[in-house]
């Protein structure tokens, strides 16, 4: 069985918006998401929350999210928001 994998380049300028469609789109999609943040430097409050609320919105519908390309910086952020264990993570 294949498992189909929507993927998203975020843009580290809109990371919340991009973010914010995604959620949006999670319930029309089938199979699970990847998203590269290797775009992404650095994550403000209002990221934090975007990624908070699509970690949320996934485990509501049973939908695995794969962040690749994360940074050293931003899994610290993600680890310390108690978001590390909601989301896979490749390189």
């Amino acid at each position: 069985m294949t498992t189909l994998m929507d993927w998203q380049r975020i843009d580290g300028e809109r990371l919340a918006t991009v973010l914010k469609e995604q959620r949006e789109k999670l319930g029309e999609q089938s199979g699970d998401v990847m998203l590269d943040f290797s775009g992404v430097a650095r994550i403000d409050p209002a990221g934090l929350l975007a990624v908070e609320e699509l970690a949320d919105e996934a485990h509501k519908k049973s939908v695995k999210v794969v962040l690749r390309g994360v940074n050293v910086g931003i899994y610290k952020v993600l680890k310390l928001a108690g978001l590390t264990s909601r989301f896979s993570f490749v390189n």
